[in-house]
């Protein structure tokens, strides 16, 4: 579940419901992963606070200090949720501790991957990001589970939807773009369903054509 961004962890924040209902496992083992953020204290208060009170298991994955085997603790997941944040370093920390290969196997035994942002830039082969500082830019390489590219905030940041068209364009790889309080939802790697938990907020279609807007079912 690739979300563009939006309101989380409160009262207003629909996507998480429906990410529980994904699991379709009775009390889920979720994990957030706040990593994008440099593992961010009011972050991961905030989680446990939203979370402790769901039918689930809530944890949160530690890559700073001293972690003892994060891969085997993601692995174990039924559900991953990843943060917004800095999306080049959010990868490049998960590559030192093989995070990537245990979140592909929470996927691939039917798990769920969920993330705003920077936690929904990483599931695609490129993405639009701010990463590398105030000005946008193209990441250059994501996880690639999902084929095609991705942009966050499309309505909530109109420089991001500026640059992605453009270079998508000029050639850059086409694919899909999220207004704050909306998601892609994916089975496997096919398109199920685009989510908004705020009216009018949409997904699109991007290709050198243009953009195709997509209907959202509000949750």
């Amino acid at each position: 579940m690739a979300i563009g961004g939006g309101a989380r962890f409160g009262p207003v924040a629909r996507f998480e419901d429906l990410i529980l209902e994904l699991a379709d496992v009775p009390r889920p083992r979720f994990c957030f992963v706040p990593t994008a953020k440099a593992h961010e204290p009011e972050r991961i208060d905030e989680f446990y606070a939203a979370f402790a009170i769901r039918d689930c298991e809530p944890s949160h994955l530690q890559l700073f200090g001293l972690p003892e085997e994060p891969a085997a603790q993601v692995e174990a997941q039924d559900v991953v949720y990843v943060g917004g944040g800095n999306t080049a370093n959010l990868l490049a920390l998960w590559e030192v501790h093989g995070i990537g290969a245990a979140l592909r196997a929470v996927w691939e035994r039917g798990g769920v991957l969920a993330g705003w942002s920077a936690g929904a830039n990483c599931w695609f082969e490129d993405s639009i990001t701010d990463s590398f500082g105030p000005r946008l830019r193209a990441l250059g390489k994501g996880l690639g589970f999902l084929r095609g590219s991705f942009c966050p905030h499309y309505d909530g940041e109109p420089e991001r939807r500026k640059l992605f068209t453009m270079l998508v364009a000029k050639g850059f790889t086409p694919g899909l773009a999220a207004d704050d309080d909306a998601a892609f939802v994916f089975e496997g790697t096919e398109l199920r369903e685009v989510v908004a938990q705020r009216a009018r907020a949409r997904g699109y279609r991007v290709t050198a054509e243009g953009e195709e807007p997509l209907e959202a079912r509000l949750l």
